[in-house]
């Protein structure tokens, strides 16, 4: 069974691990700005929600989501007007299993289809990801939770039944 637990403080180091990990390194190049983001998840980062994903209680990945008008400041998207000025519709994720040991048995689907329930039970409207374009495992884990991709962006509606 898998669950997101919220972020501890603890659970830093753990995640550190993870990003300098080569599975995970190649697609979080920049472990050093994910980690500002966890140092500052009180104050600048305050709007990201960040979990621990655990499946049978071990800690195998970690994920958050945010409200995209947000991360204006911060994410590519920030010159879509539709996305980074409408406060509390759209959203965004992350997603990442750290443990090797765990890759390609599903866990990614089910991060994101979790994720996806934490973020409409919240109120949003529509999810934005922007995987990189090789990063085959995370686009399949997306479409498999009913993403779209619309040309720049994988989109999910959820205002429709999940």
């Amino acid at each position: 069974m898998m669950v997101l637990r919220p972020f501890e403080e603890n659970d830093a180091a753990l995640l550190e691990k993870w990003l300098y990990a080569p599975h995970v390194a190649k697609w979080y190049r920049h472990p050093d700005h994910w980690l500002a983001e966890i140092r500052g998840r009180h104050n600048e980062f305050g709007f990201i929600t960040h979990f621990i994903a655990v499946a049978d209680g071990v800690p195998i990945g970690f994920c958050q989501h945010y409200d995209a008008h947000f991360a204006r400041e911060h994410e590519i998207w920030n010159d879509e007007p539709e996305i980074s000025q409408t406060e509390g519709e759209i959203y965004s994720i992350d997603y990442l299993i750290g443990d090797p040991e765990f890759l390609g048995k599903g866990y990614g689907k089910e991060i994101v289809r979790l994720l996806c329930e934490e973020a409409a039970g919240i109120g949003a409207k529509r999810i934005i990801v922007d995987p990189e374009k090789d990063n085959l495992a995370s686009n399949r884990a997306l479409e498999a939770n009913g993403f779209a991709h619309n040309g720049n962006h994988y989109v999910k509606d959820l205002r429709n039944k999940m």
